[in-house]
């Protein structure tokens, strides 16, 4: 795989050891046991796929490249480049501004941008829209364009299946940048209607039988459906694709829900559900299949608790947080600075967004523990620290340097 040009500020020297010798052991990706951090009193079971994917390394690669190939012109983010504040707050110090926030809320109105200015579009991708409106400007995005080729690579297949007279189903968060971009590029090729999850799905599905009548839909789904959308007629032959960073769990069961009430709908079989289902599997992102399948070869190892590190506006994040949750308890920080002291900790509600503090957050007993994962947008860097924050928390036997030490 290729190799990114990333700032040394985001690398960690732990963290790279550690992942460069699991994969000299295991270059097939087959196993997806954590990595054991041996210091002790604490013990910090390390998941086998973390941090950085493909499209975040590329999209921060392109960034700070383009900082450095414009110096003097004005350079804005169309929004959030990836959802990390740390690289958000260190793009903002050089200098780009963003033109909206992550709901698409205007900061800056388009109508102060010029031919001159410099456009970075986000690795979430943009809608066909802000892109065509660029253009009208004389902003060319082409060379700063950072979206996730795993992302382009769900708006192709949504054009390859809208060829083929399917109509699309988007799972994904209605408001996410990455689902507004698909849903934008996809309704350019078909009728396309966003589902958020599979209680909604199961709504959709009663259009499909014919359970609900027709002209409710266009409420239950207002804002979410494609112009022209036809309840009636575009529901007969769909096909589900997701947003990349939506747990591929759930997307796997929603597509087989829809699946399976089209075929019994239509008396299918499985031989000809490809009449009126296309099958999209294909369109998972593999980061995101990688790391949610590590958080759950980490959560067979007995702890007791995990911390997730990363954004808390990452919808990536937020499903490993999910993850941690149902097993043990579970801690969703964006930074060493949270962990206050060996009795408290600032953390996030990953459905509310919101911050509390928990006192006795590590068990009263001499050897501790814990599960650490983290986010495809957040820095190794900031995973050491929390590592080096929680280990200083202990009287170790040996400190984070010296354990680095055995993976290299």
């Amino acid at each position: 795989m290729k190799q990114f040009d990333v700032p040394n500020i985001y690398r960690s020297s732990l963290i790279s050891a550690v992942k460069n010798k699991r994969r000299q052991q295991d270059k097939l990706k087959k196993d997806f046991t954590p990595t054991l951090l041996n210091f002790g009193p604490v013990r910090v079971y390390l998941a086998r796929h973390f941090g950085f994917c493909y499209g975040v390394e590329n999209a921060i690669e392109i960034a700070f490249k383009t900082i450095d190939e414009n110096q003097g012109k004005r350079i804005f983010l169309l929004s959030e480049m990836i959802h990390n504040p740390q690289v958000n707050a260190d793009l903002q110090e050089r200098g780009v501004q963003f033109l909206q926030d992550t709901y698409g809320k205007q900061v800056i109105p388009f109508d102060e941008l010029t031919g001159d200015d410099v456009v970075i579009i986000p690795a979430f991708g943009t809608t066909l829209e802000i892109e065509k409106l660029l253009a009208g400007k004389g902003i060319h995005t082409e060379k700063y364009n950072t979206t996730c080729p795993f992302v382009e690579k769900v708006w192709n297949r949504s054009e390859q299946i809208a060829q083929k007279g399917y109509s699309i189903v988007v799972h994904g968060k209605p408001k996410h940048e990455e689902t507004r971009a698909t849903f934008s590029h996809a309704s350019s090729h078909t009728p396309t209607v966003v589902v958020n999850d599979m209680d909604e799905t199961i709504e959709l599905a009663k259009y499909i039988t014919g359970e609900k009548p027709a002209a409710d839909f266009y409420d239950e789904f207002k804002g979410r459906y494609s112009e022209g959308f036809d309840v009636l007629k575009h529901l007969q032959q769909i096909g589900v694709v997701n947003q990349t960073t939506q747990l591929a769990t759930d997307t796997q069961a929603i597509s087989e829900y829809l699946k399976e009430v089209i075929k019994k709908h239509y008396h299918l079989t499985d031989a000809n559900i490809s009449q009126r289902f296309a099958d999209t599997r294909d369109t998972l992102c593999y980061a995101t299949n990688d790391n949610q399948t590590s958080v759950s070869g980490m959560l067979e190892t007995k702890a007791d608790l995990a911390i997730i590190v990363g954004g808390y506006n990452s919808s990536n994040t937020s499903h490993l947080v999910e993850l941690c949750e149902q097993k043990l308890s579970s801690y969703f920080i964006d930074g060493a600075d949270k962990i206050i002291s060996s009795k408290e900790i600032l953390h996030c509600n990953w459905k509310t967004k919101k911050e509390t503090v928990t006192t006795g957050f590590l068990p009263n007993k001499q050897s501790v523990k814990i599960l650490i994962t983290s986010g495809a947008s957040c820095p190794d860097a900031i995973v050491e620290d929390v590592i080096r924050r929680l280990v200083g928390l202990f009287d170790v036997e040996k400190n984070v340097d010296e354990v680095a030490e055995e993976f290299i």
